[in-house]
């Protein structure tokens, strides 16, 4: 396995990520859209979730693909941030054909950011702008750290951020994640700068300084966070080709990435949860086999974005944490 050519998760071809952000209110949106409608499917782990449109993810549901996945801030209020990007694809003609009609497919997933710091008082809900927004950045690159639905995100102990990392397999299927961080847990192993994620680290794309040589592992972690204000919301994809039970499966795996990065991670507090997304573009020549390596890889790579979206992170004026750039030498 190597790092695809960006180390993002639009190294799956045929997906873009748009990101939208507001300095102000300190918070945004992210949108994960494809040039066609793909396969999704989500497993949450946390106890605290937000969603939208989840429920027809299922592998029973009428729907089997959707246009776009979005991952927003702004804990209920940031639902309506798909509500956004739904009006931008419909107006561009895509969606769900129901009677000459275009209904556009477009499961969320929200965070708590709504006390850190912004100003929140608006009159309007601005996270539909986002999204439409976000929408309109749609690109193959995009920022990481402070951007999208991580720019206003925290965690236990430094900001928290936008992270991608990608995987290209052996057999030439390509794996990729995305992932906003605003966990309740740590990423970082006490008050060091090393990550949780640092033996899935690959070319030093989060400082390369691997684990400390010991650490306490009967240590008993505190909640550093208040109940509903912590999540992790993340998406895995690939370009294989999955039914929806299948991508439902990797999803579940990647949540192992999570358990890796983040300590403690899937706690009551936390919203956590996984969408998948696949392609189709290349059809599986071992149903046995590559299925069990994609679970790997999808949980490789969300260790991975996790950590870079804590190292990417970068200090604004009014932070109530640090940015881990800010106290660590890069």
């Amino acid at each position: 396995m190597k790092p695809g050519k960006r180390n993002l998760i639009t190294d799956v071809e045929g997906l873009w990520v748009g990101n939208a952000d507001d300095s102000a209110v300190r918070t945004g949106a992210t949108v994960l859209l494809g040039a066609r409608p793909f396969v999704a499917a989500v497993h949450v782990m946390g106890g605290a979730p937000g969603t939208r449109e989840t429920d027809l993810l299922a592998p029973d549901k009428l729907v089997q693909e959707v246009d776009a996945l979005v991952l927003a801030g702004g804990s209920a209020f940031g639902l309506d941030a798909a509500s956004g990007v739904a009006d931008g694809l419909r107006a561009a003609g895509r969606g769900f054909e129901v009677g000459g009609m275009r209904v556009p497919i477009v499961p969320g997933a929200i965070l708590f950011d709504l006390l850190n710091g912004g100003d929140k008082g608006w009159h309007e809900n601005p996270y539909k702008r986002l999204g439409r927004e976000a929408l309109a950045a749609a690109a193959a690159e995009f920022a990481l750290g402070s951007a999208g639905a991580g720019y206003g995100a925290m965690t236990g102990s430094w900001k928290g951020g936008l992270g991608s990392a990608s995987l290209v397999l052996e057999c030439g299927i390509t794996v990729g994640a995305l992932v906003a961080v605003n966990a309740l847990g740590s990423v970082t192993v006490g008050d060091g700068p090393q990550f949780w994620a640092a033996p899935w680290e690959m070319g030093g794309e989060f400082g390369g300084l691997g684990l400390p040589p010991r650490f306490d592992a009967g240590h008993e972690p505190s909640p550093l966070k208040r109940m509903g204000e912590a999540t992790t919301i993340a998406i895995v994809a690939t370009d294989a080709a999955l039914t929806q039970a299948q991508a439902q499966r990797l999803a579940t795996a990647a949540h192992d990435g999570m358990a890796r990065a983040i300590v403690p991670s899937h706690t009551p507090f936390d919203g956590d949860l996984v969408f998948a997304a696949a392609t189709g573009a290349k059809p599986l020549s071992d149903a046995m086999v590559q299925p069990f390596v994609l679970g790997h890889g999808a949980a490789t790579c969300l260790a991975r974005a996790i950590a870079r979206a804590v190292y990417e992170a970068r200090p604004m004026p009014g932070d109530l944490q640090p940015a881990w750039a800010d106290r660590f030498s890069r």
